[in-house]
């Protein structure tokens, strides 16, 4: 389902840094962090429907997303791992993106979606949840956000825990360097999970339980489902990018990073 916080624009060294797990089933053919062959995408892949979770290009564009919490998915709906592809291949800003997927959105489950452009420093969060009302687009401003599998911000005790645990963080280290790849254990491996009284309610509260923790590990007849991955992306105002990766590999841990330079970034 993936939880992601981030600082967007408000920090003197990063104007972009970003924690976020993804979960999937264990058993879920996955590529880790990598440059994908022919094109200048860097991010994990889904080897099932051939998309990503999160992602970035040499030019400075970022996109990440979750899954909305449903009660009823639709089973032809097109794939979710799409839409970061498709922007980052893109030439549109992350707002003409956003308002050109209006006219197709209810063709996908439901999803939160981000779009960034350190270029021109913008930022665009879009989702097509709640059914029935208006797709939501809306600019992201300054400051430090987190994303669940409801609307941005939205405060959920996962939300809620892992915005406090990383602003407590950010105070530690003031306007230093911020040791991301430590952060991931201490914030990211967090298996507390919510009070029953506090679960949103909108599927089984068995599962919404199993879910509310940051790092999720659940049995389930299908195999294991859970917490198989967990990324820090990390900009710099000189254009430094650092991706950074805490993977499952066959029941093992294993990390890598990539760093490049963002072209051209001013």
């Amino acid at each position: 389902m993936c939880i992601g916080v981030f600082i967007w624009q408000d920090h003197p060294l990063y104007p972009l840094l970003l924690l976020q797990n993804r979960d999937e089933y264990h058993n879920r053919p996955t590529k880790p962090v990598e440059w994908w062959e022919g094109c200048e995408i860097l991010g994990g892949r889904d080897e099932v429907a051939g998309g990503t979770w999160l992602a970035c290009t040499r030019g400075g564009r970022v996109a990440f997303l979750t899954n909305v919490l449903e009660l009823q998915t639709l089973p032809e709906a097109k794939s979710r791992g799409d839409l970061p592809v498709l922007f980052l291949e893109s030439i549109k800003s992350p707002k003409e993106f956003a308002q050109d997927l209006v006219k197709e959105a209810h063709q996908y489950n439901g999803f939160n979606l981000i779009l960034a452009d350190l270029q021109s420093k913008t930022m665009v969060y879009i989702s097509n949840r709640p059914k029935g009302e208006p797709i939501l687009i809306q600019e992201v401003s300054p400051g430090i956000h987190v994303l669940t599998n409801a609307k941005l911000d939205s405060p959920w005790h996962k939300a809620q825990r892992l915005r406090l645990n990383f602003q407590k963080e950010l105070i530690k280290y003031g306007e230093g360097e911020i040791p991301v790849k430590e952060l991931i254990p201490k914030l990211m491996k967090d298996k507390v999970k919510a009070d029953k009284s506090k679960l949103p309610h909108i599927c089984a509260l068995d599962w919404e339980y199993k879910l509310s923790s940051i790092f999720v590990e659940v049995d389930t007849p299908l195999g294991c489902y859970g917490t198989r991955s967990s990324a820090a992306v990390t900009v710099r105002k000189n254009g430094d990018l650092s991706f950074h990766e805490s993977y499952l590999d066959n029941d093992m841990w294993k990390e890598t990073t990539v760093n490049y330079q963002i072209q051209k970034l001013n």
